[in-house]
């Protein structure tokens, strides 16, 4: 209703002036019977009254939906008026929708294109990579360890751009199933064991009991590559440890990796799972590129789970995962 008063308004302002000036173009020419005047004006604002109902009437759903908050586009697609204004305006929504569809079908391909790319280009990229992982083997050279450490490095980095761009296609590539929570944590330690002794860091699991919990082991496997990273990268010194303690809490599982490093400053805390956020530890240790954590809470939020960070300046870092 009050958008139509906004706009009527003008119309009923020169009516009203244009009667005005009819009345007192009347006056001056010698009319003086005010009756007169006064039934005329009454009658022709009676018309204008009829007019402005009728109107309203037919355009009162066009109106309530132009006030109105619309949820979807089809929604408001679904809307049928009968005044032409409304009508007109309907399939000028429907044309721009259906460009929009069409520009909307482009980019999506575009990016699936992309995102097939980037798949094949990672594969392709590990192949190389293993066969000079087996010519280096069983070499025991400096300079060979070193490609090693190397190849680990870029390894990470092609499973970083791999599991970001399959974020946006998660629920085609997860399987959710029961693991052994404590299987699951010996096998990525194991796969991380060059870094562990590259870095003198050691890990230390400590769980009492199975505890199983249900999850993706590939995607979880990623998760804890990622904070066994990290742990790594931002721990000074050497024999300092990483554990992994896990137990029950009521119906949940909680896992911490806690470790010796150089801790987060508190002012960095609240924007650590911000994609590329080094804060000031990156700083200090360029190799950070503030994915990690961002990717584990991605992947975590999939799955279900619940990720916390706690760290103290100086004294290191625990990472929660609650199943």
């Amino acid at each position: 209703m009050r958008l139509f008063i906004r706009d009527q308004a003008p119309l009923v302002a020169v009516y009203l002036l244009q009667l005005f000036l009819v009345t007192l173009v009347y006056w001056l020419d010698g009319s003086r019977d005010v009756g007169i005047s006064l039934y005329a004006g009454l009658l022709s604002v009676c018309l204008l009254s009829v007019y402005l109902v009728i109107r309203y009437i037919r355009n009162r759903t066009f109106y309530v939906r132009l006030a109105a908050e619309v949820s979807s586009t089809e929604e408001l697609l679904k809307d049928k008026h009968q005044t032409p204004l409304a009508q007109s305006l309907q399939r000028l929504f429907k044309r721009q929708y259906r460009r929009y569809q069409t520009d909307l079908q482009h980019y999506k391909h575009k990016i699936e294109s992309h995102l097939e790319f980037i798949h094949q280009w990672v594969h392709q990229m590990k192949t190389p990579l293993s066969v000079i992982h087996l010519m280096i083997r069983n070499r025991d050279e400096a300079e060979f360890a070193a490609i090693g450490d190397e190849l680990d490095r870029i390894r990470k980095g092609l499973d970083i751009v791999l599991y970001t761009a399959r974020l946006d296609t998660f629920e085609r590539d997860f399987h959710v199933e029961t693991l052994d929570l404590r299987r699951v944590v010996r096998e990525v330690t194991s796969s991380q064991k060059r870094l562990f002794i590259r870095s003198h860091v050691f890990p230390l699991i400590r769980m009492d009991e199975p505890l199983l919990i249900a999850s993706d082991e590939k995607w979880l496997a990623f998760v804890l590559t990622q904070l066994i990273t990290n742990a790594v990268r931002y721990t000074r010194g050497e024999n300092r440890k990483i554990v992994f303690y896990g137990y029950r809490r009521g119906e949940q599982t909680v896992l911490e990796v806690q470790d010796e490093g150089v801790g987060i400053p508190q002012g960095d805390l609240p924007r650590v799972f911000e994609p590329y956020f080094t804060g000031e530890n990156g700083r200090e240790f360029q190799e950070s590129t503030g994915m990690g954590l961002y990717l584990a809470k991605q992947i975590c939020g999939k799955l279900g789970h619940d990720i916390q960070v706690e760290s103290e300046a100086g004294k290191g870092t625990t990472v929660r995962l609650i199943f």
